[in-house]
């Protein structure tokens, strides 16, 4: 490196320039990084937690959780939302400038020749901070598919897989089954596997099996149920009596219960208190997840991006009738089944309006060519095209009526843009 970064911002823009591609999945140049720095231990616990959606909501429980009962917790999740520094977050702090540029110090002071990839840059800082700070569990959240993923450098003491569906084939493989397997990847040999779903994919029970992982099986090994006032869960004799989540999908009782699943597995080195689990359900939050902003239109942000969590979606939609309308802010990555996504969410949009995001990613669909794909399953009208998020939501809430709301979904980047926007209309109202 000639010159050496002095900002945050000008380290990430290095870092995408290093590697000439953006996402090179294997073990062996980022293992061999984490030697170098003398592969510190990251926490005395470690739980990673893989799956095709719900990874997010999974971690903010554990947090939370972990975190009602005295633990001292490190969380690290991708991609962020507005700012870099959520991926790493210590006692729900996230890092500051300082403390990332000088993990990166670190990475490129051994680094040598070995080209990492952005990600992996910011999985090996989030270790290294995660080293340092004394921790008594890190949580990681793995980034694409699991077995050649960064984060399973370490091994785990406890992996979730929350749910396989379909998605980034062109990484993981073109069916449950393929994608099932590379999942099943941070399963270690003698510790807790913990399956989120009850109908996984063979593959990924047999890997579980083969490598002799102690596999615990949501509907098996634990299950949950719904009460008049709350919910349960229950594995064995234990019982606990929980507070709805204040995440509103109805996917959430399955990811707490496979965040309860891991902790009640770990209970020999975790304190197993009933009264924090309560708190941290009730309490764990994850930005971008049905959130909601009051006003009118009512706007909902959620990250939907794949089929799988369209239906959530749409189910949420379903049980949540709006007073009025319900407008859509829509954009998408080119490499995603879009039509897949819109399906299961047209009986439930009255009015569609298209965001461009190829201005933010070289993966994003213009507008254009978003309606391109969908015209066959949804009549949008050229004037709902727009070039990008912000002129998208200003579109949408132009049409809105009273009692309309609007539901932005697609893409992490279209949270992400929407959220930047509610940001500078309520600084700029304040």
């Amino acid at each position: 490196m000639a010159t050496p970064p002095q900002s945050l911002e000008q380290w990430l823009q290095w870092q995408l320039r290093l590697h000439s591609r953006e996402i090179e999945l294997g073990l062996d140049r980022v293992r061999a990084v984490w030697q170098r720095l003398g592969a510190p231990a990251p926490a005395r616990i470690v739980i990673t937690v893989g799956g095709t959606n719900g990874k997010g909501s999974t971690v903010a429980f554990l947090e939370a959780i972990l975190r009602a009962g005295g633990q001292r917790v490190g969380a690290f999740t991708s991609p962020h939302l507005l700012r870099y520094n959520e991926r790493v977050r210590v006692q729900g702090v996230d890092a500051n400038d300082a403390t990332l540029i000088a993990a990166f110090d670190r990475i490129e002071a051994v680094r040598g020749d070995t080209a990492l990839t952005y990600f992996e840059f910011g999985a090996l800082a989030a270790l290294l901070i995660f080293a340092d700070s004394d921790l008594d569990v890190a949580i990681l959240e793995v980034g694409l598919g699991g077995r050649l993923d960064a984060v399973n450098i370490i091994d785990a003491d406890a992996a979730i897989v929350t749910t396989v569906e379909l998605d980034h084939q062109d990484w993981l493989g073109s069916d449950r089954e393929l994608i099932g397997r590379e999942k099943a990847g941070i399963f270690r040999r003698g510790k807790p596997a913990i399956v989120g779903e009850t109908e996984p994919p063979q593959s990924l029970l047999e890997q579980a099996q083969d490598i002799g992982a102690n596999l615990l099986r949501a509907g098996l090994d634990y299950r949950f149920e719904a009460l008049a006032n709350g919910w349960r869960w229950l594995a064995g004799d234990i019982t606990l009596d929980l507070p709805e989540p204040r995440l509103e999908a109805p996917c959430q009782h399955a990811n707490a219960a496979a965040a309860i699943a891991a902790l009640h597995a770990l209970r020999g080195r975790i304190d197993w208190q009933a009264q924090a689990i309560g708190q941290g359900i009730a309490g764990a939050t994850a930005a971008a997840r049905l959130q909601r902003f009051a006003g009118s239109p009512e706007l909902i942000v959620d990250v939907a991006h794949n089929p799988q969590a369209a239906r959530v979606l749409a189910d949420w939609l379903q049980a949540n009738p709006s007073r009025g309308r319900t407008l859509a802010v829509f954009g998408a990555l080119a490499d995603k089944d879009i039509e897949g996504i819109v399906d299961p969410l047209r009986p439930h949009i009255d009015c569609w309006v298209l965001a461009g995001l190829d201005a933010a990613s070289a993966r994003g669909l213009a507008a254009s060519a978003l309606r391109a794909r969908i015209g066959v399953l949804v009549e949008t009208a050229a004037d709902r095209c727009h070039a990008n998020v912000a002129a998208a939501l200003a579109g949408a809430i132009d049409l809105a009526r009273d009692g309309d709301r609007i539901v932005a979904f697609g893409s992490f980047l279209v949270a992400a843009a929407v959220m930047d926007a509610v940001g500078k209309r309520t600084a700029n109202t304040a």
